[in-house]
């Protein structure tokens, strides 16, 4: 039996952000942007949930009928990035004022982010601990990469570490060759997907064997 996915709305917003904060909450990016244990403990979910709110405005979310995978995509149109240098700051001061690097990685992805060509951004995508390994990432990227394929569109994500960015590189993602390094903290690899003529062989399903895409946008 395939994987059953629907869109998410406001109604899900508990559960999507519950998934989101035990999902990344440990994850490299994660405890670099709340070092403390006990601060990330308390202010991590309500980041999430600001992401949540992004997706909801600015793209879509993807939940699993289940509710044990979720993905936040933005739909990008060319130039979006453009004149919205304050996005980073208004973040920080809704999430957690005091933490510069709220704002600063919010500056350093928005500096790599392409802006030349409307795209597909998957912004995050979680599958809880329990399924990981089941292929429910998979089929959340791979329903829409389908859609790129189909329409013409072009994808894009950041991969926090380097085990999902070669198994991104499997869907066709290719490194932008511009890597983001945060200061003391882990690498980001930018990573640009061109739509394919057709589908080829479906989606690896080891692809939520890591709980991660670009945190910050």
């Amino acid at each position: 039996m395939g994987v059953l996915i629907r869109r998410a709305g406001e109604s899900d917003r508990a559960d999507v952000v519950r998934l989101l904060d035990d999902a990344f909450r440990e994850d490299p990016v994660s405890s670099w942007v709340f070092p403390g244990e006990e601060h990330r403990r308390r202010r991590h979910g309500a980041l999430m949930e600001a992401f949540l709110d992004m997706a909801l405005s600015e793209g879509f979310v993807d939940i699993t009928e289940d509710g044990d995978a979720v993905a936040l995509w933005w739909s990008v149109p060319a130039g979006e990035h453009e004149g919205d240098e304050d996005g980073p700051a208004q973040l920080r001061a809704a999430v957690d004022p005091a933490n510069e690097r709220v704002e600063e990685i919010g500056r350093l992805t928005s500096e790599a982010h392409p802006t030349d060509r409307a795209h597909q951004y998957l912004h995050m995508i979680g599958v809880s601990s329990e399924r990981q390994g089941e292929g429910l990432g998979s089929a959340l990227i791979g329903a829409v990469l389908e859609r790129c394929d189909r329409e013409g569109l072009h994808a894009y994500l950041e991969a926090s570490n380097s085990r999902s960015r070669d198994l991104y590189a499997r869907l066709g993602f290719v490194f932008t060759g511009d890597a983001i390094d945060l200061p003391d903290g882990p690498r980001l690899w930018p990573m640009w997907r061109e739509p394919k003529p057709c589908a080829a062989g479906g989606f690896d399903s080891r692809i939520d064997s890591g709980i991660d895409s670009g945190l910050f946008a």
